[in-house]
């Protein structure tokens, strides 16, 4: 339990990305009226300006993919109806990926969550709360789950995400990477769905998204973090993968979509960790909320404790996969799993037991939620 522990106020810790440099951008999309995406050279990219990755050759797309046809998403019927992923009107020109455009000031204000919230050696996690369940039993090298997010009333100092994750720590240090869904008004400027990425490396170094550099996005069109949607949206969701190449041991995020090729995002270069160069040693999955610096904790999940046996389709976590070290696919149950739970007259988690695979149910699933309140 120490270790997500310590990793906890990490997720409160960054932003977006300041793009606001001096390649010129070949084409730009306005999604809203403060969320623009600028389509920039490949090669010039952020990303690429890490210390550590000087010498980086990119990868343009993953050595391998997964050939095992339970390792891919199941079809609910609003997959393709809600999920804004493959709705967003990006296509950047060849040569050139989208990256999220943000002001001075919002890095500003992102650098002062930073120096509040990160603490990654301390077992208290002031503010924070987690549902959710994780396994110990690595060497892993991959993990995915279907899983869906909805939109929250949160104050403008809250925050609540619903995410996968893998890392591994030794001797007070850590290494690991996350992805998810996330409603943090403080950070994006609103209170949509937000897809992000979260990378922790070498010396606790890391960020969020592209914010500072590390993270390499290849995709033209699926940028690693953007808003599903703007209420009165019901809910977003995603399957994610996050999965280390088998050649080059990099760490790629990508989307699995039904019935069509896997959409490789980008990926961290191994370069930024020093202890994942043979995968990860936890995976895990779950809810985490930031309450309030008044001491309100916002709602988790769907906003309400999970049913004891979800049937009805909602359900925050389905399919949750992860790959052993011969990258091989398998449920999260084919492994011990610990379940995690800090606050339960908050928030709830409620594990799927052996659940045959039909139209909403599939694989190893569990429900989080909760709906906060002042004394959690």
């Amino acid at each position: 339990m120490a270790l997500i522990v310590n990793l906890l106020p990490l997720l409160f810790s960054a932003a977006l990305v300041y793009s606001d440099r001096s390649t010129v951008p070949l084409k730009s999309f306005k999604i809203s009226e403060n969320v623009i995406y600028d389509c920039i050279d490949i090669y010039k990219q952020p990303g690429l300006d890490h210390p550590l990755l000087i010498n980086h050759k990119i990868q343009t797309k993953p050595s391998f993919s997964p050939h095992d046809p339970s390792f891919s998403p199941h079809d609910p019927t609003n997959q393709t109806s809600n999920n804004a992923t493959y709705k967003m009107k990006i296509a950047c020109p060849y040569g050139t990926v989208p990256i999220l455009r943000n002001t001075k000031g919002f890095n500003t204000n992102a650098q002062f969550f930073a120096e509040k919230y990160f603490n990654p050696l301390t077992a208290d996690s002031p503010l924070t709360h987690i549902a959710g369940v994780r396994s110990e039993s690595g060497p892993y090298r991959g993990v995915q789950a279907f899983f869906t997010a909805y939109n929250l009333d949160l104050r403008d100092d809250e925050a609540s995400y619903t995410q996968i994750y893998i890392g591994s720590g030794l001797n007070n240090e850590a290494n690991f990477l996350m992805t998810g869904l996330m409603i943090n008004p403080s950070l994006y400027g609103n209170d949509s769905v937000w897809t992000f990425g979260f990378w922790q490396g070498k010396d606790g170094k890391g960020c969020y998204n592209t914010g500072c550099p590390g993270f390499v996005q290849i995709s033209q069109r699926v940028p690693i973090a953007h808003p599903l949607g703007m209420k009165p949206l019901e809910s977003g969701n995603i399957n994610p993968f996050i999965h280390q190449d088998k050649k080059t041991g990099n760490w790629w995020l990508s989307t699995l979509v039904y019935k069509a090729p896997m959409i490789n995002i980008g990926y961290w270069p191994k370069e930024l960790f020093n202890l994942m160069d043979y995968g990860g040693n936890i995976v895990g999955a779950g809810g985490i909320v930031h309450a309030s610096s008044y001491g309100s904790s916002p709602a988790m999940g769907h906003g309400q404790f999970p049913k004891a046996i979800p049937t009805d389709g909602s359900t925050t976590f389905e399919d949750v996969q992860v790959m052993n070290s011969n990258y091989e696919p398998h449920r999260m149950d084919y492994f011990p799993i610990e379940k995690l739970l800090d606050s339960p007259q908050c928030y709830g988690i409620e594990i799927g037991i052996n659940q045959p695979r039909h139209h909403d149910h599939r694989g190893f699933f569990f429900d989080v939620g909760g709906p906060g309140g002042n004394n959690c």
